[in-house]
């Protein structure tokens, strides 16, 4: 039997979710994605839907990405349950073992462009604002991030840990859960051996001695745990922009709502500080009383993220510029984290 091409296998996936070729205008992969396959469907109706697939099971992968469309999935219907703007489940399909179906994520589309985005096309025309947008413009996105945010944080899961859970079962306690998730990717960096500021052994006993500070997280809370601009959608005219979605939820997990401080804080290292998104996140809800212990965990769960930058480069067959700056961006973040957990 001769391999699907890409096409049949976007076609394929659409037709098991209902959609015959008829009803496809046309279909494009889209850039950004590191992971998962991203393609432009466009409908006969006009309509316009993203399709996710994954790599084959044999592509070399960190432990905690296997099935991350389960919990991708589960992060749009907690947005969706809570009003907030980000892409719809149309249909899915899972990994079920066999190598005829390919799973699938098929969702709507969230118009505009990333947050990203606009700061990269204001850099290419020359002009001087932060983040693309201006000063005021910009700590009012951010204001309305922190919303928005707040109120993902308000959705309780049943327990603690990843959907799907690929590296552990859902617990009714954070503290193990999130060792676990820790243990896994340094399972990982032993295995694909990248360069870490750090023996593994030492990192491992680090996390272990400030775990305790875990034990004050009771609830499970929707956390995205990839939130940064380049996974915030804006739509309108300059000035006028309004995030018009939270996209890109693979790495959704239940668990403490600060540890989407961690992801926040690339390229802001003092997100927790920011007057505007922290002003969004408490009229949200959201906790902004950041004591001694509450630091502590933030610093936890940035070490956990910059881990994942720093092993996944090596399955992913990082080099050249990416991979020197990943190393100086995270190595000595990471040192940071590890000294802040601590206390």
């Amino acid at each position: 039997m001769a391999p699907l091409t890409q096409d049949d296998t976007v076609t394929g996936a659409l037709e098991r979710a209902g959609i015959p070729a008829a009803g496809i205008a046309g279909h494009a992969p889209l850039q950004g994605g590191t992971y998962n396959a991203m393609h432009r469907v466009e409908l006969t109706d006009g309509a316009v839907l993203v399709l996710k697939i994954p790599p084959p099971s044999r592509v070399p992968k960190l432990g905690y990405e296997r099935e991350l469309l389960r919990g991708e999935a589960r992060f749009y219907e907690g947005a969706a349950a809570v009003g907030v703007p980000a892409p719809r489940v149309v249909h899915a399909e899972y990994d079920d073992g066999s190598e005829q179906a390919v799973p699938f994520l098929l969702m709507t589309h969230c118009p505009g462009v990333t947050w990203r985005a606009a700061g990269q096309a204001a850099e290419r025309d020359g002009a001087q604002a932060a983040e693309g947008v201006g000063e005021a413009e910009s700590a009012r996105l951010w204001r309305e991030t922190g919303g928005l945010l707040a109120r993902l944080h308000a959705v309780r899961g049943p327990a603690f840990g990843y959907p799907a859970q690929t590296i552990a079962p859902l617990g009714s306690r954070w503290r193990p859960a999130f060792t676990a998730m820790t243990d896994a990717v340094l399972d990982d960096a032993e295995r694909y051996e990248p360069w870490l500021p750090f023996p593994v052994a030492e990192i491992r006993a680090a996390l272990a001695t400030a775990a305790p500070v875990l034990d004050e997280v009771t609830e499970p809370a929707l956390v995205h745990f990839d939130l940064w601009p380049g996974n915030i959608m804006l739509h309108g005219p300059a000035g006028a922009r309004t995030v018009s979605g939270l996209i890109d939820g693979e790495r959704m997990f239940w668990g403490d709502p600060l540890a989407d401080f961690a992801s926040l804080s690339i390229g802001r290292d003092d997100i927790e500080r920011d007057s505007a998104f922290l002003a969004g996140y408490g009229a949200g809800g959201g906790r902004t009383d950041f004591d001694a212990a509450a630091r502590r965990r933030i610093a936890l769960y940035r070490c956990y993220l910059f881990l994942i930058m720093l092993v996944e480069v090596v399955p992913r067959g990082t080099a050249g510029e990416h991979l020197a700056w990943v190393r100086q961006y995270t190595g000595p973040r990471l040192a940071a984290a590890l000294r802040a957990s601590a206390g």
